[in-house]
């Protein structure tokens, strides 16, 4: 590693670090240093577009990681209603064929050097898979800044993947999930290169959000991704959000008809980005319900993963090894409903609706709603079934089937003696902080808990009447506590409250006063 003389409090200088396709240059100020668009792939470009990832090619020099560069081919998206997203989303698509790369922030010691080689004091991975619907997003976003993460001592790593049509059309002759599998070849990037980020390889955190939870969920019940990480954190996302096969032919052939071809493989792979990005936003709302499965995510976007039987029904052996934590926020749907003013407009026929397209007994789910909160209104109950439907139902399997397997595994690797074959542990919270957006309509909705996880919750762009924090500034110690409580996951695999066990689901609810409960209720 080489830097430029410049001291520690001085202005931006440059860090150079091998990697094994060749070096690349970054920015360093202060404690921290920032590598932006780093390759874990090859460009994904013709056909290759539908295509495993394959790696890419050694470069010559060293390569440029100072500024950010390309994002995957996406229609911008700056808002919800009357919601700025802006600062989740990203800048939409920056062209450029080089896209699948990952950025990187690590901590610097005081003379600009980084903890390298596999010493003792290499430090924990956190890698971000973002949201953005399987159809949006980037790791320029400005929420998923990594500073505090690496100022705190880790190695942060956030991921660009292959996006709608590209990434997850299930087309024939073409592998099935290959966003899940740009993913896995980023967590592979890391484990060969990541050491000479000062990064520890045998303590791998990998978490995503909403989108990315549901991924990194699939890559928790994913074979091939056995050894590639020893956490994950699973934030608003779901067990339950794969589309079956059945559902996405059916997304495929909506594309096809958009497009005008037939929906084969080399007819696709004739097609410019530009024609997916176009006909993308035609795709939303087609109703996948099929005689035998529901559209896990109630026509909110056409793509997800593609499984015959959803990730927590299929937990890989290794899953139960891995540490997890998961989790949701308490008015999840409110995102989908306040900016677009239908938690005031919702009528009892609107929850009806809705409550048909999440559940076989909808009169039964509406009826336990309103038992559970009688004096709630049907926008509030409407954002309740949808944020089960969406996340907490999805949540909840997933967080009982690692806590069930984990507790099995580890009771027979302890029976077996077999030192360090013990099942991971299991941690759950809830992310209840208000957000007083919209009139104070917003709450505690989906999205909103990421400021705190990645501390970020000062960024200019988050606050005022339509920003995602509202007009009220958080209190210090919720986001303080936040942050802290993942760091120490990805460091010693405890966040600091009680594990979640299949007789006692301790869970961790996060606001201005933190507090556990069980299903049952307060418990300390």
């Amino acid at each position: 590693m080489s830097r430029h003389p410049e001291g520690p409090s001085g202005p931006p200088s440059e860090i150079v670090v091998p990697t094994e396709s060749g070096a690349v240059r970054g920015r360093r100020h202060g404690g921290t240093a920032v590598f932006h668009g780093i390759p874990y792939a090859a460009p994904p470009v013709g056909r290759a577009r539908f295509a495993p990832p394959r790696p890419h090619a050694p470069w010559a020099g060293v390569r440029d990681a100072t500024e950010p560069g390309p994002t995957a081919p996406q229609a911008r998206r700056d808002a919800f209603g009357a919601l700025d997203m802006s600062p989740y989303f990203g800048p939409g698509w920056v062209r450029g064929e080089d896209y699948l790369t990952l950025t990187v922030h690590t901590p610097v010691d005081g003379g600009g050097d980084m903890v390298t080689g596999g010493s003792a004091g290499a430090r924990p991975v956190m890698v971000f898979v973002h949201g953005g619907g399987f159809v949006a997003g980037s790791p320029r976003a400005p929420l998923y800044d990594g500073t505090a993460f690496a100022r705190d001592g880790v190695v942060l790593v956030t991921v660009a993947y292959r996006l709608g049509i590209a990434g997850f059309l299930d087309l024939p002759g073409a592998p099935a999930n290959r966003g899940l599998l740009d993913v896995i070849a980023a967590l592979r990037w890391v484990r060969e290169n990541i050491a000479a980020f000062g990064g520890d390889t045998g303590n791998v955190t990998l978490f995503g959000q909403s989108a990315g939870a549901t991924l990194t969920g699939a890559v928790l019940a994913d074979p091939a991704a056995r050894g590639l990480f020893r956490r994950a954190i699973v934030q608003s996302g779901s067990g339950l959000g794969a589309h079956t096969p059945e559902q996405a032919a059916r997304v495929t052939d909506a594309a096809a008809r958009a497009l005008g071809v037939r929906p084969r493989l080399d007819a696709f792979a004739a097609l410019p980005d530009e024609r997916f990005v176009e006909i993308t936003p035609r795709l939303a709302g087609i109703d996948l319900t099929t005689p035998t499965h529901l559209d896990p995510l109630v026509g909110l976007s056409p793509f997800s993963v593609v499984r015959e039987r959803q990730p927590a029904h299929t937990l890989a052996a290794h899953a139960y090894g891995v540490d997890l934590l998961a989790g949701v926020n308490s008015e999840e749907g409110n995102l989908y409903l306040a900016p677009h003013g239908l938690l005031t407009s919702t009528t009892p026929a609107d929850l009806d609706a809705l409550a048909a397209r999440t559940d076989r007994a909808p009169a039964e789910l509406v009826a336990a709603h309103r038992a559970r909160r009688p004096d709630a209104t049907d926008g509030a109950l409407r954002s309740a079934i949808l944020g089960d439907a969406l996340f907490g139902n999805g949540t909840r399997r997933l967080l009982d089937a690692h806590a069930t397997g984990a507790t099995a595994t580890g009771a027979h690797a302890e029976g077996a003696g077999r030192a360090g074959q013990r099942g991971g542990r299991t941690y759950a919270y809830e992310f209840a902080w208000r957000s007083d957006a919209l009139g104070g309509q917003l709450g505690a909705a989906h999205t909103v808990e990421l400021p705190f996880v990645f501390d970020t919750t000062r960024l200019p762009q988050l606050h005022g009447p339509g920003a995602l924090l509202g007009t009220a500034a958080p209190p210090p110690e919720p986001a303080r506590r936040t942050h802290a409580a993942w760091v120490a996951f990805a460091r010693t695999g405890d966040p600091g409250w009680e594990v979640y066990e299949p007789g006692r689901r301790v869970t961790r609810r996060i606001a201005e006063e933190w507090t556990s409960k069980d299903r049952a209720g307060v418990v300390g």
